[in-house]
């Protein structure tokens, strides 16, 4: 029997087409303001159907049928809006690797807008359809008619519709479709969010429309002039007019005039308008001139140090779709925070927040809509950026991002895009840029060879390295090759890269990876950013977390990441895209609070002098003197404000010092028990554009040279005991305490009862606790302390009873506390001495390490007490202490905090990382009361200090939990007393802790610590 074969040729769908766009597609030009006609067709009115896969409707069909329609708000993601569900890969590409065609099973959105033009609407003259951001692929029809197509979900389309639009009624229809070609341009570390996510408008253009324009002005700062020209496209004559500096041009002339530059610090701007016979557009200008020069980033001729963050456009509830207020809450947020500088990661964000930036002032890398992070999966194989096929497709996506955003002053560079490995389409996206605007650098992070690019960056570099690039000791094979990759180059070409890379000033694009709590180690960067003027700062990785605002059955919120929406196993990035400074509901993190202090743009010390207390004032801004802060000062002794005032402190030019001498207070009652700390702080004199008056720009904090450190108010530790151990049936008694005769556990203490009293050595690890597997062949990168805590049993250590003795005066348990398996373990001595007529316990801790403890430094090292209510439904709630606050800090993340009398509740004590983990610690507590409604519990006073956390769950408990909503507070207290804990580092993404900052044990060597319990009663 014969078999009949059909052979099928496949035909591309359109959407798998490496074209950016067709049909009637407009060139791209600049964004701004005009006097022409608009209308805005946003709004919660549009007609929408989600379904599998592109093709279901015939939109050039006027027989359609929608009447079972939804409705759906523009603009917005529809899997934000009850439509399918979002999906979160950091660098995965979600369908298989086979560019550029993309799965058969394509989630796909129609729309439908039905609007009538306004009678004043003119006649004249041309109509134009604006999309200013649609994720991924877009087509259009009109009244049945279509009218294109296009890709490219961060930038702007606008399409001309005068033959389709009608004096009456209109039917728009929208198809976006999931998954393009463009997909594979957009793998950008976020939330895949299709659907129609930036306005759609109307626009009018008569005759003598202005099209384009370009303007120029440049500064000059040893005359203190800017030159301003400008480019038009526009049929007829077009002037550009600047009223206040009496500047009338046209597009052959151009005027240099005395003005005020424009800077971050000092955002200077100038109306303008270009005027046609047809329109008038209007133009903010800025007189500013950024260059490269002497190896040095300059703008108006000075270096910068880009204090900077890298923000993704985010909302908890709506995605991508911003509206404006969100985002001048982000800009004066940033500036309230010290952070001048901000790349806009990994694509052009809204034109509203870069008029924002030009407006408030901030330094912006304006980075192309485009990563192909997702082919470094399959070793850069048929990676577009190295291939011909995609070259219109790239130069587009930089053409449109350039001509969108040529006229920001904020705008001082272009960054190509992000993680799209090296090649060919690199090359021609730079040398387009360089054609088309010469007045700003290029960059790029993965041109590691700098052949492109006029300044060298790269991501989460090990401090030690940092400072070798400062140095300028650095090699060409140190970052970002592979062995094979540096043999292929010959030694001359080596050398070459090398000189020509070394000569460039550098950024770290992406540093203090902001995932869960941390990062630590800041303060050290930015020590080194200061230390070698080549460094010219960098972005901390990133503004805010991306969850995903939830409830859970009980009504309580929480919120979502990678997994969370039934995502493919191993195909998510968990809460990878948790990993700003800014919870996802834009709640400032410590983090945020922690680069406000290292950020700051005025140093504030003090020193002794002759004797005297002298203040330093640094300015560290490049262009703004101080006049517009106050230099105040505060007195308190342990924590309770003694006297207060302001300095006459000179204005400070930028870039100098001023030493000036501080008031010395007489007749002041100076107890012995107390102790006096100086609080000064920059504040500003006056209501400015971002902020009110009286607001905190820099602080600095020291003790008083007369009064007793550590001391607090509490009495002296060296008090003679006077009660020793006695046994009264199975239970021992020490003054106000009682313990377990066969055990040795403290039992109560006062009306306290302990369930727990013991050494402890975990922590529930956080986010860079984890590391970072993508990072284990970086060097100088710690890879996953968890595993190794956890490997060496840290989280399961038994506490075996040794002995149980009257020496002395004091109780001493002696204890092994050791993983089973193991014969590592550390030798723990508790001494427990009466104080003060029994009213106070001082408990001495000892430990002895034994093996091999040289590569395993410790999550923490103190005791732990868990502790019952003192009476049923009243459990210790209420927390005060002395020492630093008021938020958590550690030994590399402790800059925010200052030395203070705090009061919080429990609940209060604790930080909402949206992946739960080890937080709420204060440091350098010199005593603690944590007590309930009726002012029973404990009191721990330091020997000298401690490190303090509580809450009202377990270790274990927080460990386990995988969202807020799994931690429920129980009746128990758990009450952290540290001698030390580790650091936090930056492992989710870059270093681990620096080796100052880890907890190191030494076999055979003492730790002892010891503090004071009281009863509060």
């Amino acid at each position: 029997m014969l078999q009949r074969r059909l052979k099928l040729q496949y035909h591309p769908a359109e959407h798998e087409s490496t074209l950016p766009w067709g049909g009637a597609v407009l060139p791209p030009r600049a964004w701004y303001p005009s006097d022409c006609a608009s209308l805005n067709l946003d709004g919660p009115d549009w007609r929408f159907r989600l379904s599998e896969r592109p093709g279901a409707v015939d939109f050039s069909c006027p027989s359609f049928d929608s009447g079972s329609w939804t409705t759906i708000t523009v603009p917005s993601h529809w899997v934000l809006e009850g439509y399918g569900k979002p999906l979160y890969t950091n660098l995965e590409y979600p369908f298989v690797v086979d560019p550029p065609r993309v799965p058969t099973d394509n989630p796909t959105g129609d729309y439908i807008r039905t609007f009538a033009l306004p009678t004043s609407w003119p006649r004249d003259g041309s109509t134009v359809l604006r999309f200013d951001g649609v994720e991924s692929w877009l087509k259009v029809w009109l009244n049945g008619i279509e009218i294109g197509w296009s890709t490219g979900s961060r930038l702007p389309v606008e399409y001309d519709i005068s033959d389709a639009i009608k004096r009456g009624g209109n039917v728009l229809c929208a198809r976006v479709i999931q998954w393009s070609a463009g997909s594979y341009l957009e793998d950008q570390d976020q939330w895949w969010l299709p659907g129609i996510f930036r306005s759609v408008t109307l626009l009018h253009g008569p005759p003598q429309a202005v099209r384009d324009v370009f303007v120029h002005a440049d500064y000059d700062a040893t005359s203190a002039q800017g030159t301003l020209r400008f480019e038009v496209d526009c049929v007829g004559q077009a002037r550009l007019r600047v009223p206040e500096l009496g500047i009338d041009l046209s597009p052959d002339e151009q005027r240099t005039v005395s003005v005020e530059p424009w800077t971050a610090e000092t955002p200077r701007l100038y109306a303008g308008t270009v005027q046609t016979a047809g329109e008038s557009v209007s133009i903010r200008i800025g007189f500013r001139t950024v260059e490269v020069r002497d190896g040095l980033i300059r703008v108006n001729g000075r270096p910068l140090l880009l204090n900077g963050v890298n923000r993704h456009e985010f909302h908890c509830e709506r995605g991508r779709a911003l509206d404006r207020e969100t985002m001048l809450r982000d800009v004066l947020m940033m500036k309230r925070h010290n952070i001048n500088a901000v790349r806009t990661a990994h694509y052009p964000p809204h034109p509203h927040f870069l008029d924002l930036c030009d407006e408030h002032g901030l330094w912006v890398i304006v980075e192309g809509d485009l990563e192909t992070h997702g082919f470094g999966m399959v070793d850069w194989r048929n990676n577009p950026t190295d291939s011909p096929k995609w070259t219109e497709a790239m130069i587009n996506r930089t053409r449109r991002l350039v001509e969108r955003d040529k006229n920001h002053p904020s705008n001082i560079m272009w960054s190509l895009g992000n993680e799209s490995g090296r090649g060919l389409n690199i090359r021609a996206m730079a040398k387009w840029v360089r054609s088309r605007d010469s007045s700003r650098p290029v960059l790029y992070e993965h041109d590691w060879t700098a052949h492109e690019v006029d300044v060298w960056c790269h991501m989460y570099t090990w401090h030690d390295e940092v400072a070798r690039i400062g140095r300028g000791e650095e090699t060409f094979d140190g970052y970002g090759y592979s062995k094979g990759e540096v043999e292929s180059l010959d030694l001359e070409e080596r050398e070459f890269m090398a000189a020509r890379r070394n000569k460039m000033p550098f950024l770290l694009l992406e540093y203090g990876h902001a995932m869960g709590n941390g990062p630590g180690g800041l303060r050290e960067y930015q020590n080194l950013f200061e230390q070698f003027p080549r460094l010219q700062g960098g972005f901390i990785w990133e503004w805010i977390d991306h969850g995903i605002k939830q409830g859970d059955s009980n009504g309580r919120t929480y919120y979502a990441y990678g997994g969370d929406f039934g995502e493919e196993r191993g195909v998510h990035g968990g809460n990878f895209v948790c990993d700003g400074l800014l919870f996802p509901d834009r709640t400032p993190s410590p983090a945020l609070l922690e680069v406000k202090r290292v950020f700051e743009p005025v140093v504030l010390s003090v020193s002794l002098v002759k004797g005297a207390p002298t203040l330093s004032v640094r300015n560290r801004h490049a262009f703004a003197d101080t006049s517009y802060l106050d230099i105040t000062w505060r007195l308190e002794a342990s924590g309770a404000e003694v006297a207060s005032g302001s300095l006459g402190v000179p204005t400070v030019p930028a870039g100098d010092t001023l030493s000036v001498d501080l008031p010395i207070l007489r007749n002041l009652d100076r107890s012995a028990n107390a102790e006096y700390w100086w609080t000064i702080s920059a504040v500003t004199a006056k209501q400015e554009l971002w902020v009110d008056a009286g607001h905190e720009v820099a602080w600095t904090q020291y003790r008083d040279f007369v009064s007793k450190e550590g001391c607090g108010d509490v009495d002296s530790l060296q008090t003679d005991n006077d009660e020793t151990p006695n046994v009264r049936g199975g239970v021992i008694c020490l003054g106000a305490a009682t313990f377990d005769a066969v055990s040795g556990h403290l039992l109560t203490f006062g009306s306290t009862q302990f369930h727990q009293a013991k050494l402890d050595i975990w922590r529930a690890p956080t986010d860079n606790d984890r590391g970072n597997e993508m990072l284990a062949d970086w060097p100088g990168v710690l890879k996953n302390y968890e595993a190794l805590w956890r490997v060496a049993g840290l989280d399961r250590v038994q506490h075996r009873v040794d002995s149980i003795e009257v020496v002395g005066t004091g109780l001493e348990v002696t204890l092994t506390v050791g993983p089973a398996v193991l014969d590592r373990y550390l030798k723990t001595t508790y001494r427990y001495e009466s104080r003060d007529k029994g009213a106070a316990i001082n408990i001495r801790v000892t430990i002895v390490p034994v093996g091999d403890w040289t590569d395993l430094p410790l999550p923490r090292l103190g005791m732990l007490f868990s502790v019952d209510p003192c009476e049923a439904q009243d459990r210790l709630e209420h927390v005060s202490w002395f020492g630093y606050g008021p938020g958590e800090a550690y030994r590399d993340s402790r800059a925010a905090s200052r030395v203070g009398r705090y009061k919080r509740t429990v609940a209060q004590m604790q930080t909402p990382y949206v992946m739960p983990q080890e937080n709420g610690s204060r440091i350098d507590v010199r005593y603690a009361e944590i007590i309930d409604a009726q002012g029973r519990g404990l009191r721990v006073e330091g020997a000298p200090m401690f490190a303090l956390a509580v809450r009202h769950w377990s270790s274990e408990a927080l460990d386990r939990a995988r969202r807020v909503t799994d931690l429920v507070a129980g009746e128990r207290t758990y009450i952290n007393i540290d001698y030390a804990q580790s650091g936090l580092g930056s492992a989710s993404c870059g270093p681990g802790v620096l080796p100052e900052h880890r907890i190191r044990l030494e076999e055979g060597k003492a730790i002892s610590f010891n503090f004071v319990l009281r009863s509060c009663e």
